[in-house]
């Protein structure tokens, strides 16, 4: 499926692009959240990322954030996004956080309205622990590796990661801080909207997905 970007073969540009339905009412979003676990301090930024099992419903086979759908558990509002964000963490890398770890938000993703399965996840930055040692259940997840996010976008056009459109948009964005310091310094003036990717169909019948424009981005897109 393309995309308005240049999108590398790699990036899958809506995950279970074979299901959607244009004509389909629309499924209400699940509310969740993610972290971009970040270490470097002040010398590099590398990030965690896990791979999704291939056999995944949703994003088979695909890198992410650490994250995942809010339990009833985790509360409302703020404060149950930040309590899913570390749970998440927990559960899919064995990392856990400190309690007065600071999670800043990073960005906010609403799956497109086509999608049978959708989520509302907002995503935050955290420092990892000095002694962080990620793990993955081999079920679930099948894979992890700390790296650069210029790293990441080389190996998606290389066709050897395979990452979501979204996450593609925030690598990006993430590659042009130096350090994990000054990335969690600026993140903190970052104003996080959410953004919901768009489906339209091509003369030919292939589906496109198109960024709206954010407030933060003018008239350009995001």
């Amino acid at each position: 499926m393309p995309a308005s970007d240049e999108t590398p073969p790699r990036v899958r540009a809506v995950p279970g692009e074979d299901t959607f339905n244009l004509d389909a009412p629309p499924v209400t979003p699940r509310v969740a959240a993610g972290v971009i676990l970040v270490r470097g301090g002040e010398a590099t930024l590398e990030l965690l990322m896990v791979r999704r099992t291939p056999e995944a419903r949703f994003m088979g086979g695909v890198w992410v954030f650490p994250g995942g759908a809010l339990d009833a558990a985790d509360g409302d509002g703020d404060v149950g996004l930040r309590a899913a964000a570390t749970r998440e963490l927990i559960e899919e890398t064995t990392v856990a956080l400190p309690q007065d770890a600071e999670l800043v938000a990073f960005s906010r993703w609403i799956t497109p309205e086509p999608l049978p399965i959708r989520f509302d996840t907002v995503f935050f930055v955290a420092h990892a622990p000095d002694d962080a040692a990620p793990e993955v259940d081999g079920n679930e997840m099948v894979d992890w590796r700390w790296i650069a996010p210029a790293d990441v976008l080389a190996a998606a056009k290389a066709e050897e990661m395979e990452v979501a459109f979204p996450t593609l948009h925030d690598l990006k964005d993430l590659a042009a801080h130096p350090t994990a310091a000054a990335l969690i310094a600026q993140s903190r003036d970052r104003p996080v909207f959410p953004t919901q990717p768009v489906v339209v169909m091509q003369d030919d019948g292939t589906p496109t997905v198109i960024i709206p424009p954010r407030p933060d981005a003018g008239d350009s897109g995001a």
